[in-house]
């Protein structure tokens, strides 16, 4: 591990002054993001899904997951963060071995779902929270920082509303979790609601919706932290779709929007503090 870089990822969250956390999918373009200036970068378990050959929500097992993690973080020098769906288990135990795996290959953090995959149900409140309080405790427990993220996705999945959002990311909070994220609040004003509700930092999905605010809207919402999910390999497979739609139809004209091989090469090769990637 180079230092504590849960330490490192902790230092970047500050309330109102939101950084970019870049969800990668392979190595290159873990590589890449970084060479762009990305402070750290997380994995998508919907840009994993994809490069596997599968839809998101579950396909993943936690074996695949770590090893997954483990390809970005050796690509890269700046924190990594786990998108770890529902901690790949429904039980507290099995959710808080997944932190302890998630340490022990260097990852600076992970976020964890209350939502049971892949039936998308929401767990029932009092187990999501003992979830987070199990993760929260192993995550104390290393000997180093870990930052754990509690997510509650009922709203995204059309489980819950935002009341119950607050209630769940408040419990959350008062379970150990050291940030809190709610995907697609229905509104900008839900959006405010939430972040106000809490003490801890929290990830905004700066898609969707949102696509459409600035950062300085983001910190003036009282952001701390800003995220795209699977956004940003949807447009890395949007637009190779949408090209081969246009060569099997004898047009090639979608290829001329193809990044130069001189600039992937400059990414791909560029130096960083700490380590050549």
């Amino acid at each position: 591990m180079r230092g504590d870089i849960g330490a490192q990822f902790r230092a970047l969250h500050r309330k109102g002054d939101p950084f970019l956390l870049v969800n990668a999918w392979d190595k290159g373009s873990a590589r890449m993001m970084q060479a762009l200036g990305a402070p750290a970068i997380a994995t998508t378990s919907a840009g994993h899904a994809f490069s596997m050959g599968r839809v998101d929500g579950g396909t993943l097992t936690r074996d695949e997951a770590l090893e997954h993690a483990q390809e970005l973080i050796s690509a890269v020098t700046v924190p990594v963060s786990g998108d770890f769906e529902n901690g790949f288990g429904d039980a507290p135990d099995h959710v808080a071995e997944t932190i302890r795996l998630a340490a022990e290959i260097g990852l600076a953090g992970c976020s964890i779902e209350d939502t049971a995959l892949p039936a998308f149900a929401p767990y029932d409140f009092e187990l999501a929270v003992e979830r987070i309080r199990a993760a929260a405790s192993a995550a104390r427990a290393l000997p180093h920082d870990f930052v754990l993220v509690a997510r509650a996705d009922g709203v995204m999945l059309g489980n819950y509303n935002t009341d119950e959002a607050i209630r769940r990311i408040q419990a959350y909070e008062a379970a150990g979790a050291d940030c809190v994220y709610v995907p697609a609040p229905p509104d900008v004003d839900a959006l405010r609601r939430i972040i106000a509700s809490v003490s801890v930092p929290v990830n905004v999905l700066a898609s969707g919706r949102y696509a459409s605010l600035t950062r300085a809207e983001f910190a003036e919402l009282g952001a701390a932290r800003l995220s795209v999910g699977g956004a940003l390999a949807r447009v890395a497979y949007g637009a190779a779709i949408n090209a081969a739609q246009g060569m099997l139809n004898g047009d090639f004209s979608g290829l001329a929007c193809a990044a130069g091989q001189q600039d992937i090469d400059t990414l791909l090769t560029a130096k960083v503090t700490g380590q050549d990637v």
